[in-house]
C-alpha cells in the first residue's frame, strides 16, 4: 500500500506526457506559421510552465475529490430525487451545453474575485507573469488559484443537476466539458494572429483572451474573464475586443518571483512589496471603460 500513491502519480504522468507531446505537435508549428510575434520555442519560463503543466494535470484530480463529493453528497440529500432523475433524461448534448454555460459563468466569477480579492490576487498574479504569450501559458497557474476556479466551474453543473455525481455510471457531461475547456485553454493563449470575424462573438479567441493578459494600462485591465463563452462578459459588463488592434505588453505590475518553488510559496508570504505581493496593485475592473470598441 506504502508504493500505491507513487505508483498512481506515475500512472496519471504517462497520459500528461503524451497529451504534451501531441500539444507541441499541434502548436509549435502553428506558432511559427501564424505567430502574432515572431521568436524561439524556449523563451524565458518554458521550463517553469513544463512544470506547472504535470503539477496542474496531477494536483487538483487529487485534492478535488474531497470537496466536490461533500458537495455532492449534501446536494443529493437536500434536492429531491424527481429533480435529478429528470435532469438525467435529458439528452447528452443538452446537459452538455447547460453544463458548459453554467459552468463558464462559474468559473467567470471565481476568475473576477481572483483579480478583485487580495488574497486571491496573491496566487492569479503568478499566472499574469507571463510577459511573453503562447499555448503553454495556460498551464502557468498556482495550483490553490487553479482548485478555486475549477471549483467555481464544478459547482453550478451540481447544483444544477447537470452533472451526475452518485450516479453508478461515469457522467460524461462535466468530463468533457472540462476536457474541452482544458483544451480551449492553450488555444486561447496561443501566439497566433487569427482574427475570427463573428465567431469571436460567440466563443474566446486568443484575441479576446489576450487582452485580458494585457500590461497596457490600467484602462485595459480586468476585462475578458471568460474561458470560453465571451457573452459572459458582455452580460457583467467587462467585454473588451477591440477590432484590429492587440495588446503590446503582457504581465503584470505585481512582483512574482522567476523560480517554481519560490512562486508556490510566495502567496503564503504575506503581502510584503518585497516579498512578490503588492496587494494595492489589485484594480477593481473599471465599468466605464468595458465597452468594446
Amino acid at each position: 500500500m506504502a508504493h500505491a500513491f507513487p505508483k498512481g502519480l506515475l500512472t496519471d504522468a504517462a497520459p500528461l506526457a503524451a497529451w504534451l507531446v501531441l500539444l507541441s505537435m499541434i502548436f509549435v508549428p502553428l506558432e511559427r506559421v501564424c505567430g502574432l510575434r515572431r521568436r524561439g520555442v524556449w523563451r524565458r519560463g518554458f521550463g517553469v510552465d513544463i512544470a506547472y503543466y504535470f503539477l496542474s494535470g496531477l494536483l487538483p484530480k487529487l485534492v478535488l475529490v474531497f470537496p466536490v463529493s461533500i458537495l455532492a453528497g449534501a446536494i443529493h440529500h437536500v434536492a429531491p430525487a424527481s429533480f435529478y432523475a429528470g435532469m438525467a433524461g435529458l439528452p447528452l448534448a443538452v446537459r452538455m451545453a447547460g453544463a458548459l454555460v453554467v459552468s463558464d459563468i462559474g468559473a467567470y466569477w471565481g476568475h473576477r474575485l481572483s483579480h478583485q480579492i487580495p488574497l486571491l490576487w496573491r496566487f492569479h498574479a503568478i499566472h499574469h507573469s507571463a510577459e511573453e504569450m503562447d499555448w503553454l501559458v495556460n498551464s502557468r497557474a498556482h495550483p490553490v488559484d487553479l482548485i478555486f476556479t475549477r471549483l467555481c466551474g464544478l459547482a453550478p453543473m451540481y447544483l444544477l443537476g447537470l452533472a451526475q455525481p452518485m450516479s453508478n455510471s461515469l457522467d460524461l457531461a462535466p468530463v468533457l466539458v472540462t476536457i474541452a475547456g482544458t483544451w480551449w485553454g492553450f488555444f486561447i493563449h496561443a501566439n497566433v494572429n487569427w482574427r475570427l470575424g463573428f465567431v469571436e462573438q460567440i466563443l474566446s479567441t486568443p484575441a479576446f483572451h489576450h487582452w485580458h493578459h494585457t500590461n497596457d494600462g490600467e484602462h485595459y485591465l480586468n476585462k475578458n474573464y471568460s474561458a470560453m463563452l465571451p457573452w459572459v462578459d458582455r452580460l457583467f459588463g467587462t467585454y473588451f475586443l477591440p477590432k484590429q488592434e492587440w495588446p503590446q505588453r503582457y504581465g503584470t505590475d505585481t512582483a512574482v518571483a522567476p523560480g517554481l518553488g519560490a512562486q508556490l510559496l510566495q502567496p503564503f508570504g504575506g503581502s510584503d512589496p518585497a516579498a512578490g505581493v503588492d496587494d494595492g496593485l489589485v484594480q477593481p475592473p473599471p465599468r466605464a471603460a468595458a465597452a468594446d470598441q
